[in-house]
């Protein structure tokens, strides 16, 4: 155990941790939406944000950006970023409707069992990952280095970087427009609607399809843009990186309160924090143990997690 590396190194540590979060947060609500509405664990979720990092990489080689270019103008720079998001969000958005449509459809039409959905979802996310596997050889793809890390300020004993005050902004910006849409919009009502009671909403007129579809659409677009800020701060990727990904949001989800989008907020950061404390106390490959056993406590100790509150129960 390094401690004394860890106790030097308190808020470097924290405000790494914040960065990887962010991304944690904004790929589990990927996880929040859906379940909070169908009760169903999208496992497949991972790989919706795995597309999305190679619709980056694809966009940026179509602007011919590989990854010896150099770094451009900033003005150049937000437009190749808002290009790929764009791009990865409906990659992404339309990966998971397909998901939805071909995979979860036809079980919610018989009925099926929630063991089925479960089994299914494994199998999607599966299928995706070996077919993008067999597409790119199973070779990772470097990405250009848009954002050249330059430090703009000190936090205590931490440097900050622009590279993680665009990922933290950026993901608590597109959290916050989406907890506005679900509690202020009529088709945020509409979820809520579904997600309390599907039966009830139908016989209001809410379409239980077209809100099952929103609910997953909205999840694959913040995946997308996830994956565009996780491509920012690697700089590559793989054909299985939603995998220990997936695994960490998921649990992020469940830390906070798995159907509560607050929640998900909540734990990503958390999770992303501790991750960071677990890494430096027994080293780098330990990271993803830590989010296992994070899920593990939780689920013995808090199964509703930090908030517990279902979407359905959210404030009107």
């Amino acid at each position: 155990m390094n401690i004394d590396f860890v106790v030097n190194n308190v808020w470097e540590l924290i405000v790494t941790g914040l960065t990887q979060g962010s991304i944690y947060a904004l790929v589990a609500l990927g996880y929040t939406l859906v379940y909070g509405v169908l009760k169903l664990i999208n496992f497949a979720h991972s790989e919706v944000f795995m597309v999305g990092t190679f619709a980056s990489w694809l966009t940026w080689n179509w602007l011919g950006l590989g990854v010896d270019t150099k770094v451009p103008p900033m003005v150049q720079v937000l437009g190749y970023v808002v290009i790929a998001m764009a791009v990865a969000a409906v990659a992404a958005g339309a990966t998971a409707l397909v998901i939805e449509r071909v995979a979860y459809r036809p079980l919610r039409k018989r009925n099926a069992p929630s063991l089925i959905f479960l089994i299914t979802a494994i199998g999607a996310s599966l299928v995706l990952m070996e077919a993008v596997g067999i597409i790119v050889d199973r070779q990772p793809r470097g990405m250009p280095r848009l954002v050249q890390p330059a430090a703009q300020f000190d936090f205590f004993d931490a440097t900050v970087y622009n590279v993680q005050i665009v990922i933290v902004v950026s993901a608590l910006a597109m959290m916050a427009a989406l907890d506005f849409f679900i509690k202020r919009t009529k088709w945020g009502r509409g979820v809520r609607a579904v997600a309390q009671n599907p039966e009830t909403a139908s016989l209001m007129g809410v379409n239980r399809d077209r809100i099952i579809m929103l609910i997953f659409a909205l999840g694959g677009i913040l995946a997308g843009f996830a994956a565009v800020l996780y491509c920012l701060k690697v700089g590559s990727t793989t054909y299985d990186v939603g995998f220990n990904l997936g695994i960490a949001a998921f649990a992020a989800a469940v830390l906070g309160g798995i159907g509560n989008l607050r929640g998900a907020l909540l734990g990503g950061l958390l999770l992303g924090v501790v991750e960071n404390f677990g890494a430096g106390l027994f080293g780098n490959p330990w990271r993803q143990v830590v989010s296992f056993l994070v899920l593990v406590l939780v689920l013995l100790f808090r199964p509703n997690g930090i908030l517990g509150e279902s979407l359905g129960r959210a404030r009107v």
